[in-house]
């Protein structure tokens, strides 16, 4: 019903930046909260930043300061703005949206991407 498509995972030195995307689709009424989480092997999916439709913000301890989350509500898009990496934020970072479906009989999606690797290595 709602499909999360990432972009802007990849290769990063330690210190340097990426930024990541996520582009909502499908019959969406509104989205309530567009989130980033991430995942290693052996650890609990957890979350990075999340952001409202009007803008509220909410990161983890260990991100702040370096990563910056936004979004464009014209554009169902969520981005991830990561600087100051470090070989820990090595993981797969996923992206989330929460909201209201067209179809008025429809609960509330809870909608997650495929998921984009994330390296930090020199």
């Amino acid at each position: 019903q709602v499909q999360l498509v990432e972009s802007g995972g990849g290769l990063a030195q330690p210190g340097g930046s990426l930024r990541l995307s996520c582009a909502a689709s499908g019959s969406i009424l509104s989205i309530n909260v567009m989130g980033w989480y991430r995942q290693v092997p052996g650890k609990q999916r957890e979350l990075v930043a999340g952001i409202t439709s009007g803008g509220s913000t909410n990161y983890a301890d260990f991100v702040k300061g370096r990563f910056t989350i936004s979004r464009d509500n014209a554009k169902n898009t969520v981005y991830l703005q990561m600087n100051g990496l470090k070989p820990e934020d090595t993981a797969v970072y996923y992206c989330n949206a929460r909201g209201r479906p067209v179809g008025p009989w429809q609960p509330d999606f809870n909608s997650w991407g495929q998921g984009t690797q994330v390296t930090v290595s020199s």
